[in-house]
């Protein structure tokens, strides 16, 4: 019998930190032919992922350009595909999350008739415009995929409520798979900056935001509230990986500028940033990906959003909605900085995003939809 074609398509970091081991494992199953596609909408932060996991694409569609817009993020995906597909036919598609990328693989995929397999199903928070656009597009993607591979029962749950009930699998998230390749007791940054930190004595704040919803006087207020925790609490330290969004990076730098314990520094490469995470004390975010890695390492996370579409983190403890309030953002992180048993609590919280078998949980469900294999996989978390 035949190789079954499986084609991985991504184009962000965060797409590529999930799916890169999702590809290392594909690339061992011998009834599969694994094929990596990337659009590379971000390129230099794409680009030093699959560095790290030493994966070197099959297609590259390079379609990043200055200041590109979701219109021509998707025009060039869905063009550059078409061509893909009609020189390779694989059967099955495989797309990550909620980017522009991965509802225009979805789309390019429908077009051409060839079954769709998405990877981080059944992410909710039910407002088509929060966040924007990764809400819709992982609602838009759910219609289009005949496999779905959720992170959580709870991800399944609100696939059943829009009356997908058919392939969907509960497999953990292929993140937790990814910290086991990048983080290191002996690693060292590229920054010394980062090396010479006191880990031990001080307490580290990690913190990213980026997010489009947080434009305007939301990233406002989360940057003033930024700099009035520094300020106050000289016994931490902020460290801010700075998005290169222009957006980003003015309002960044014009409220945390000269403030002798915030460090604002470029943004890190995958092992950089697991290993940070590692080491620092809790984590100040709107990033998604974020609210699953810390967890997992037992960082507290603060999330810098009105809501998430990972209520499960929420419901174990491990997570807090700050939201992006000053006076709601400034409360929860003094409760963590000054409260020993608030923290504590929040760190030895479960982590309920994954066991670090997703991948295989997936290669798994992929050869038994194709008859390669007798079995379902075990669902995870799922007793």
């Amino acid at each position: 019998m035949s190789k079954r074609r499986v084609m991985t398509i991504f184009g962000t970091r965060p797409e590529a930190i999930k799916m890169a081991p999702l590809v290392k494992e594909l690339e061992g199953r011998h009834g599969l032919e694994s094929l990596c596609c990337v659009t590379a909408q971000h390129r230099q932060m794409l680009d030093s992922v699959l560095d790290i996991f030493h994966i070197r694409p099959d297609f590259d569609l390079d379609i990043m350009e200055s200041r590109q817009t979701l219109s021509t993020i998707t025009t060039k995906c869905l063009l550059g595909l078409e061509k893909v597909f009609e020189q390779c036919k694989p059967d099955l598609v495989l797309v990550h999350g909620d980017t522009s990328t991965t509802f225009a693989g979805a789309l390019a995929a429908f077009y051409q008739q060839i079954e769709v397999g998405h990877v981080e199903a059944g992410l909710r928070t039910w407002d088509k415009y929060s966040p924007f656009p990764e809400e819709m597009n992982r609602s838009l993607v759910g219609r289009i995929a005949g496999l779905h591979f959720c992170p959580t029962r709870s991800n399944r749950g609100n696939l059943a409520a829009e009356g997908i009930v058919k392939g969907v699998f509960v497999t953990g998230n292929t993140v937790i798979d990814a910290l086991k390749t990048t983080v290191a007791e002996d690693f060292r940054f590229a920054q010394e900056e980062l090396n010479t930190l006191d880990y031990a004595g001080k307490k580290i704040i990690l913190v990213t935001c980026h997010r489009r919803e947080n434009y305007g006087q939301p990233m406002e207020d989360i940057m003033s509230a930024l700099a009035y925790i520094a300020r106050t609490h000289q016994e931490a330290e902020l460290v801010y990986p700075v998005h290169l969004s222009p957006v980003v990076q003015e309002c960044a730098h014009r409220h945390l500028d000269g403030i002798d314990n915030v460090h604002l520094i470029p943004p890190l490469n995958v092992e950089e940033m697991h290993n940070l995470m590692a080491r620092c004390y809790m984590v100040m975010t709107d990033s998604g990906g974020l609210q699953e890695e810390a967890p997992a390492l037992g960082k507290p996370v603060l999330v810098l959003r009105k809501e998430t579409e990972r209520p499960e983190a929420v419901e174990a403890g491990t997570v807090k909605l700050a939201g992006v309030a000053y006076d709601d953002i400034v409360a929860l992180a003094r409760k963590l900085l000054d409260d020993p048993a608030a923290y504590e609590k929040m760190a030895h919280a479960v982590n309920p995003y994954g066991d670090g078998q997703a991948c295989r949980r997936i290669a798994d469900a992929i050869e038994w939809h194709f008859g390669l294999r007798g079995q379902q996989p075990e669902p995870f978390g799922v007793g």
